[in-house]
């Protein structure tokens, strides 16, 4: 049963814990996506300037100071802390591209994080980018439902769990992450996955049997997943959840959910749930009291936001500008003009149609269609950010298109297309990254219908108007590379399609080309996608 976080609870833990009684300050971030400059309100590059007048958010360098400050506060009080990652620091920004995970290890390191989990995104390079970043780092990097021993680069190299030293504690530290990953990123046959719960369950199990009686989840499978795990793993104190980007917050009204969100285990015991969103813009702090045997009497904190008032620590901000000044020609390079922002929004691309949706698929429809191509479909999640209004440099537009694809195009049966359609919509609930912005296509879906029978009907343009979607007819598509080859479950891009040319121009120099011709462009959704 979900049920909100009770104030004397809150109020008990934050008062400091009694006689006996070991208190546990969890300091936590999740999805910090390469985002080791700051970032504007629409969580994109922020400009210097911006970022002079206090207009921007997060940064490492912010990151260091606020996690500096709070665990000093922590230990003054008596309470030990664990710095804690919940998974995908890869992917997001120009400074991943170019440097391949090895700046987010060397931040992790001097911040002095305790742990992390494996995210989805860190298989983006495939285990041997993983490898990589293993290399760079002193701390556990875990999850507990994949097999990696056939996988050579990673063999013997993930752990399941672990167990840290906290004020002389020993923490259990399990983790999962999401089974979809092998559709959201590029893990290989080689690395197994199993299911989350069932996996966590036999990992808390392994860790009771050593005498471990305070145990945390630290999981990558997103807060609908984190609350079944909390409904159905005996032996949960808390969940440290990441990639769903969910702002829980114990003061704002406007976060998605309480910070923390409670639900009772299998035997009836609370168990807290926190998560603190995404791209560096809040440091989660949930303080916890643990009774001598193990139980958890009593919790609260929230999420801290690193906005202007958090001063940069002036090493990192120092080398965080060395590992940019190699790029930032190409970032600040203006390339068109926007009259308004361009909206990117996580929650509006994954959900329907999106300006940024629009913006992309007609830049690969436009640049793709002297090659026979009619119908263009990009993965809502492959859109990163939105674009703020005013000069957009190739920074942002990298950072709204960070994965480097290539646009890709081949031929596909009508069927195919209503096929890729369904896989699209069909995990709309959970807000999957493959929702489907098109054009050249317009389509109406019902989402009260089951997934693999939502699309209620299609059309394609013509020179003449709107004709519809013929299944027996082969049409022209445009796409990125990463999902005409199968990802994010568009399997019949890979298995149907004919005439695949996959080494098309870069996507994200497709849509500054794009905005450059059509500029001052002029942000629109116009009913492509619509609802019944």
């Amino acid at each position: 049963m979900r049920r909100l976080i009770l104030a004397s609870a809150a109020l008990a833990a934050l008062a400091g814990p009694a006689a006996a009684e070991f208190a546990l300050t969890l300091l936590h971030v999740n999805d910090l996506h390469s985002r080791l400059q700051p970032i504007s309100d629409s969580d994109g590059a922020c400009p210097p300037e911006a970022d002079a007048a206090g207009a921007c958010f997060g940064g490492v360098a912010r990151l260091a100071t606020l996690v500096a400050t709070r665990r000093a506060a922590a230990e003054a009080e008596g309470r030990a802390v664990l710095l804690l990652d919940a998974g995908d620091q890869f992917q997001g920004s120009p400074l991943y591209t170019t440097y391949k995970g090895a700046a987010e290890a060397e931040f992790m390191e001097a911040i002095g994080f305790d742990a992390m989990a494996v995210g989805n995104h860190e298989f983006d390079d495939g285990p041997e980018g993983l490898a990589g970043f293993l290399d760079a780092v002193s701390f556990p990097v875990i999850s507990g439902n994949i097999d990696v021993s056939a996988s050579a680069p990673l063999a013997g190299r993930v752990a399941p769990h672990a167990v840290l030293e906290a004020g002389g504690e020993r923490i259990g530290i399990v983790s999962a992450l999401a089974v979809d990953t092998v559709e959201t990123s590029s893990p290989g046959p080689d690395v197994v996955f199993s299911d989350e719960i069932e996996s966590l369950t036999a990992a808390v199990a392994a860790l009771e049997a050593e005498g471990v009686n305070k145990i945390v989840a630290l999981t990558h499978v997103g807060l609908a997943k984190d609350i079944r795990i909390a409904g159905a793993v005996p032996g949960l104190d808390v969940i440290v959840g990441g990639h769903s980007h969910t702002w829980l917050s114990a003061s704002d009204p406007d976060a998605a959910g309480a910070y923390p969100t409670v639900i009772d285990g299998p035997d009836g015991t609370p168990v807290p749930i926190v998560q603190a969103y995404a791209y560096g813009r809040f440091l989660g702090e949930l303080h916890v009291v643990f009774d001598e045997a193990g139980e958890v009497v009593s919790f609260g904190g929230d999420t801290l936001p690193i906005d202007a008032s958090v001063a940069p620590d002036p090493e990192i901000a120092a080398r965080v500008d060395e590992l940019a000044a190699p790029i930032e020609a190409l970032e600040n390079a203006v390339v068109a003009e926007s009259v308004a922002p361009i909206d990117g929004d996580r929650a509006d691309c994954r959900t329907g149609e999106c300006e940024m949706g629009n913006l992309v698929a007609d830049a690969m429809l436009a640049r793709s269609r002297d090659r026979g191509v009619r119908i263009a479909i990009q993965n809502g999640g492959g859109l990163r950010a939105s674009i703020d209004a005013g000069p957009v440099t190739m920074g942002e537009v990298l950072t709204v298109l960070p994965f480097r694809n290539a646009l890709a195009t081949f031929r596909l049966s009508g069927a195919g297309v209503l096929a890729a359609l369904e896989n699209g919509l069909s995990r709309v609930e959970d807000r999957a990254g493959r929702f489907p912005q098109v054009a050249g296509l317009r389509f109406v879906w019902d989402p009260r219908a089951e997934p693999g029978a939502r699309v209620v009907s299609a059309e394609v343009a013509t020179e003449d108007g709107w004709e519809p979607l013929d299944p027996e007819a082969v049409y022209g598509v445009a796409t990125n590379d990463y999902m005409r080859g199968g990802g994010d479950g568009y399997a019949v891009f890979a298995e149907r399609g004919t005439d695949a040319d996959d080494d098309g121009p870069a996507l994200e120099q497709v849509v500054a080309d794009h905005l450059a011709e059509m500029g001052p462009y002029e942000p629109y959704t116009d009913g492509r996608i619509s609802t019944r």
